[in-house]
């Protein structure tokens, strides 16, 4: 695993650090932030559309990240896609 630091919440604080990497040997995007809460969590679990199925998949998460990282995300797709990861 090859992990590419692109950005940390310029807010960030001692104890909580919503982060972006990109893993350039896998070719995906690296997000680590808050864990909703639980009504948060139920809607997203809930949530139904064609191609999606209803819940969330134990393998997976629902993060939140503050919108003023969307800089940081923008610079980590950039940072994907030059390193050919479409």
């Amino acid at each position: 695993m090859t992990l590419r630091f692109i950005g940390i919440d310029p807010n960030t604080g001692q104890g909580e650090s919503p982060t972006v990497w990109v893993d350039e040997s896998s070719k995906e995007l690296i997000i680590q932030g808050w864990k909703p809460d639980p009504e948060l969590e139920a809607e997203c679990a809930a949530f139904e559309m064609p191609g999606h199925a209803v819940g969330i998949p134990d393998d997976e998460a629902v993060v939140r990240i503050p919108a003023r990282m969307v800089p940081i995300v923008r610079k980590a797709c950039d940072a994907a896609e030059s390193a050919g990861l479409r």
